[in-house]
């Protein structure tokens, strides 16, 4: 079967699918096009070398001589990037070009313009073999799991070691302990593992009923401090995914109940996951544990309740990829998912417990590829 010619346009640090074809971080803008089964890189001149260690299946092109080709031999500038491209396209005799459904609309016009057909490939993925990890892969996301546990270890060390006054608030090494400081001590400890994490949730007590609350402000004893850390791994751009619920010193039987019912709703998750599992179906398993634990999901007074999100998503050169383990996903679990599963519960009264692991989905079933152990007090 005939491969479509592709476009790509952007940077590798910030394009997933740039970065997926080339296997390498390069700042500065480049030209990802696949013409006749062939695939060309234009980089700038400075990352020739770089680009073709590489993308040794790709033929690499200095975008100087890109531009003196597009300007025929100098007698037409300045030349605009369109008109590289449209040169490349002719010379290659490429057909109507996919693009992904975020490229840049300015140089989508331009092209338009100089008669370069180009059309938005669909689906949520460019490339939608990135959906299935090879063993590669799953080791750089391991390595990167690493990190994210690297940083909740400092972490959970910091509130172990941390006294509480007698408001009831932490203390480390004689000053307030903060969701700021907290997220500083753990992004720290991940960048000095070769990750970087950004926007790292440290959200204590009833500021966790928001799941995506980052935290802010003096933590508290005996109330749950929900800590999400999904760091980059600055070599390969692959991501890790993971939570712990835990409070520093003693908590309350109503959430020692809370935290109970979302372990086992997530041991129901692995317990279930399979290839050829429906994401819907495994969603609602999860749902079902939750309820069954005396937590169904319901709306009280105009605010939901209990279950607020999906169950998970898949991980990989994106925090959040295929598949999405939702109540209306279409997806179904296929050998070499790699998932990060997280059921929460979430209560404006008390706050939030999530639990979070990443697996990779075998053949004969998942493999944890999260060590980090779970225990509530601290």
């Amino acid at each position: 079967m005939k491969k479509p010619d592709l476009l790509i346009v952007g940077d590798s640090e910030r394009d997933a699918n740039l970065l997926y074809v080339i296997g390498a971080f390069l700042p500065d803008p480049v030209v990802y096009l696949r013409a006749r089964g062939r695939s060309h890189l234009i980089v700038g001149d400075l990352d020739v070398a770089r680009a073709q260690k590489a993308a040794p299946r790709c033929k690499v092109l200095p975008l100087g001589s890109c531009l003196n080709r597009a300007a025929n031999g100098g007698r037409k500038l300045p030349v605009t990037l369109a008109e590289v491209i449209r040169t490349f396209v002719r010379e290659r005799k490429a057909g109507r070009l996919l693009v992904p459904d975020d490229f840049p609309l300015g140089l989508a016009r331009d092209l338009r313009d100089l008669k370069v057909r180009l059309k938005v490939k669909p689906g949520p993925l460019f490339f939608p073999e990135r959906e299935y990890k090879t063993a590669d892969e799953v080791k750089k996301i391991s390595a990167a799991q690493l990190m994210a546990e690297v940083g909740m270890a400092e972490g959970i060390q910091a509130l172990r070691l941390s006294k509480i006054n007698p408001q009831g608030r932490l203390l480390y090494r004689g000053s307030p302990l903060t969701s700021q400081r907290l997220r500083a001590v753990i992004e720290s400890a991940v960048v000095q593992a070769g990750g970087l994490a950004c926007r790292t949730i440290v959200a204590c007590g009833r500021q966790a009923y928001d799941p995506h609350q980052i935290g802010h402000g003096p933590l508290r004893a005996h109330e749950p401090i929900v800590i999400d850390i999904f760091p980059r791994s600055q070599r390969t751009g692959y991501h890790g995914d993971i939570t712990r619920t835990v409070v520093r010193g003693r908590a309350s039987e109503g959430l020692r109940q809370m935290y109970a019912a979302v372990l086992r709703a997530q041991r129901r998750a692995e317990a279930l996951m399979r290839p050829g599992v429906r994401a819907r179906d495994l969603h609602g398993a999860v749902d079902r544990a939750l309820a069954e634990g005396g937590f169904p999901t319901c709306r009280n007074n105009g605010r939901l309740r209990g279950f607020l999100h999906g169950a998970g998503h898949g991980i990989g050169l994106e925090l959040h990829e295929p598949p999405r383990i939702t109540a209306s996903s279409p997806s179904v679990l296929a050998e070499d998912h790699v998932l990060a599963i997280e059921p929460g519960l979430y209560y404006p009264q008390v706050g939030g417990v999530r639990l979070e692991d990443v697996y990779h989905l075998a053949r004969s079933g998942p493999r944890n590829l999260t060590k980090f152990e779970k225990v509530l007090e601290v």
